[in-house]
């Protein structure tokens, strides 16, 4: 998307990051362009408005509840299986080279 007017940075680069921006996972220079971008363009205003409702009822629907343990636990092992299984290719790899 691009609103046709010329900006530091690019319409569709902003609305990729508009959910970081949303946030607060990027750092302070980042977040200084974007929200510049955002006061400089209705377009992406206008889109950033609509995204961030989403992530307001998003969280007020879908924030109140947690995983059960039982769920969290076969995570972090599935996690950790998967870094192991990992970290021997990886070796695999270097052993070959």
């Amino acid at each position: 998307m691009s609103c046709g007017e010329p900006h530091d940075t690019d319409c569709s680069e902003v609305l990729s990051e508009v959910w970081l921006f949303l946030d607060h996972e990027c750092d302070e220079k980042r977040r200084l362009l974007l929200e510049q971008h955002l006061d400089e363009c209705s377009p992406c205003l206008e889109q950033y408005g609509i995204d961030e409702h989403l992530k307001v009822l998003l969280a007020r629907k879908c924030g109140g509840e947690h995983a059960p343990d039982s769920l969290k636990a076969r995570l972090r092992a599935e996690i950790r299986k998967t870094v192991v299984e990992q970290g021997v290719v990886i070796q695999d790899r270097s052993d070959t080279q």
